[in-house]
């Protein structure tokens, strides 16, 4: 009996090394340490002690086993998660530029935009300047024309005389 507990303890001592192994380990402890005490033969010959150590052995190869099986299963989720992390971080970072050098496109357009503007809206106000200088050409011919009339008019009223052109719109 003595035997069987050290073997136990020592399991238990050694599976507390692995952090891992501390959680997979202590229920199956409780669970060998209960079965031991139930399988306990009265006369303590030495197969029942010894079938006890090779099962109590057996026992300890197996939970090292778990315990290993559990630190590699959690090596590898680590490392798949890293890798994972790093992908979205250089996801983020290549999004990052690609955002900036859209945004950079954008204000390049927007630039050229306004100096296109700018441009058609100089020459609306050079064709309005030319419009406006036309019209008053034309105001100016047309006073000038009036005035020419009336003078001629005023001209014939004094001498009397009617003008030698006829309208023929009547």
């Amino acid at each position: 009996m003595g035997e069987e507990e050290e073997e136990a303890n020592k399991a238990a001592g050694e599976a507390r090394e692995e952090p891992d192994a501390i959680a997979a380990a202590e229920p199956e402890k409780e669970a060998v340490v209960e079965e031991e005490e139930e399988e306990k033969p009265e006369g303590g010959s030495s197969v029942n002690r010894d079938a006890a150590l090779a099962r109590v052995t057996t026992e300890k190869r197996l939970s090292f086993i778990r315990a290993w099986e559990e630190s590699e299963k959690a090596k590898a989720e680590n490392k798949a998660q890293k890798k994972l992390s790093a992908i979205g971080v250089w996801e983020d970072s290549k999004r990052a530029s690609l955002e900036a050098e859209l945004k950079k496109l954008e204000e390049q357009l927007e630039k050229k935009k306004s100096g296109y503007l700018e441009k058609v809206k100089n020459k609306i106000a050079l064709i309005h300047k030319a419009a406006e200088e036309k019209r008053a050409v034309i105001e100016a011919v047309q006073g000038g024309e009036l005035l020419k009339a009336e003078e001629t008019a005023a001209k014939y009223r004094a001498t009397g005389s009617a003008p030698k052109k006829i309208l023929r719109c009547f």
